[in-house]
């Protein structure tokens, strides 16, 4: 099938929705963040606050209790749970119940920032998936891999869900090489589109994004400043934020791989190739958008 590029002509052609008339925090769109571990708890809120900047209303962030202080502290626009957690210090699977409380069906939630625990995450991940049938889902890190031998559970959300997985990510879902991924990561993008039933955006210097139909887009916006601790958390909080906001899996996808890109080639303009940090990408996106939303 025929690749698409994702540029800003593309994106102005194919806008995001923007909140009408009366709104509140709620309508705005809420978002729930399921990941952490005790010696990363900064990925939950990269994430965060990335869903708030890309024009979510509302974030909870369900991560483990030795953190959560602290997390909240630092994130004062959030409501953070704080769970049980297992010996390596990810959240405990048997918190299934009490992070199901706190999702309703109009939520978009990300699974897996910072999560390290494969088993644990893909338990997790499971529990969850399982139970529920209205939120959309970007799914990440160790609650990818995690679920690499329970795609039905992705599979049930067909349509609902995004993975942003990188090319070692990748190639454990996959169960193949990352060499063999890195050599044909269009390919590796189709296979797991299929597989999953989600939008896959395989993540790397030129980033695609493939459908469940198998159709794919490309995006070489960015710079390899990009390729640093966090930013991956920073991408997957845009998705999650956009989805909130109403935007369909795909739209949002396309929206968030190419403002990510642009943050990157604003804060190379401002602090050179090399050296700025994951934590600056957020605050450059609502300026992109600014910059991108259609004339009234």
């Amino acid at each position: 099938m025929t690749e698409h590029s994702i540029t800003r002509e593309f994106l102005l052609k194919h806008p995001l929705p923007m909140p009408q008339g009366e709104t509140d925090k709620d309508s705005r769109g809420r978002v729930i963040v399921v990941g952490g571990n005790r010696e990363v708890p900064g990925a939950v809120l990269l994430t965060g606050v990335s869903a708030l900047r890309a024009g979510a209303g509302k974030v909870q962030i369900a991560t483990v209790q030795s953190t959560a202080v602290a997390l909240a502290v630092a994130m004062p626009e959030a409501r953070v749970l704080g769970l049980s957690e297992t010996p390596v210090g990810d959240i405990e699977p048997d918190n299934s119940e009490a992070i199901l409380s706190c999702i309703q069906d109009e939520d978009a939630v990300v699974l897996g920032p910072g999560m390290m625990d494969d088993e644990a995450a893909g338990e997790l991940a499971v529990a969850l998936l399982s139970a529920l049938d209205g939120p959309t889902f970007v799914i990440d890190a160790a609650a990818l891999t995690g679920l690499r031998n329970s795609l039905a559970s992705l599979k049930r959300h067909a349509g609902r869900v995004v993975i942003t997985p990188h090319a070692g990510e990748m190639a454990t879902f996959l169960g193949i090489s990352k060499a063999a991924v890195m050599a044909d990561p269009i390919e590796a993008a189709r296979r797991a589109a299929s597989a999953s039933g989600a939008v896959v955006i395989m993540k790397g210097s030129c980033t695609h994004i493939a459908s469940p139909q198998g159709e794919i887009w490309e995006c070489r916006h960015g710079n390899v400043g990009l390729a640093t601790s966090g930013s991956g958390d920073t991408l997957a909080g845009i998705i999650v934020g956009l989805l909130a906001r109403g935007a369909h899996p795909l739209l949002a996808a396309q929206w968030a791989v190419y403002m990510h890109g642009e943050a990157g080639e604003r804060l190379k303009a401002d602090h050179g190739l090399l050296g700025y940090l994951a934590r600056e990408i957020p605050s450059q996106i609502p300026k992109i958008m600014a910059g991108m939303a259609p004339v009234s």
